[in-house]
């Protein structure tokens, strides 16, 4: 599948199937993931790859939205480690783990799996059940897995702007 056609065609899937995502899919995605650009290539931010039952244990607790995912990719930005706009001083920390997040996603369903960005989440109480992400902004929990076989995409999906609406040649 080309890149377009697999833009297009990836959804946020909610509801996954009780089967465990194989090491060498996981091992792919975080590839990808790494291979993220981000700016100056200073690369300020870190995953977190959760898929031991306390971990999962743990991230229901925070977020109502894990739809029951056995495998969650974790996306965290340090500010401190970004490159940082002289200009005015607009820290990168934040587009550069989102980047990745979306990474992530991509690469999942070119792996035949299902993800979503969840930003629904407790991040205070995330930081204590996992305090090695204390030093980071966390932009987005990842429950992946293989999509349920009735898995589809909400019909708000499907609702585009036109291009008119969102792009101007300047």
């Amino acid at each position: 599948m080309d890149f377009s056609e697999l833009a297009k065609s990836r959804f946020s899937c909610r509801k996954f199937k009780n089967i465990p995502v194989e090491n060498e899919k996981i091992g792919k995605i975080l590839d990808v993931a790494i291979a993220a650009p981000t700016a100056k290539n200073v690369q300020p931010f870190k995953i977190w790859v959760a898929s031991s039952e306390d971990a999962i244990a743990k991230i229901k607790t925070i977020t109502p939205a894990h739809f029951d995912a056995k495998l969650f990719f974790i996306v965290g930005g340090n500010s401190e480690q970004a490159f940082t706009r002289p200009y005015d001083n607009r820290n990168f920390e934040d587009v550069d783990a989102t980047i990745v997040g979306t990474h992530i996603m991509l690469a999942t369903y070119s792996l035949g799996l299902g993800s979503t960005w969840v930003g629904f989440f407790d991040e205070p109480e995330l930081k204590k059940l996992f305090p090695e992400m204390m030093n980071y902004d966390i932009i987005g929990l990842f429950p992946t897995g293989y999509p349920a076989d009735d898995a589809a995409p909400t019909e708000r999906h499907f609702q585009r702007k036109t291009t008119s609406e969102l792009v101007s040649f300047i």
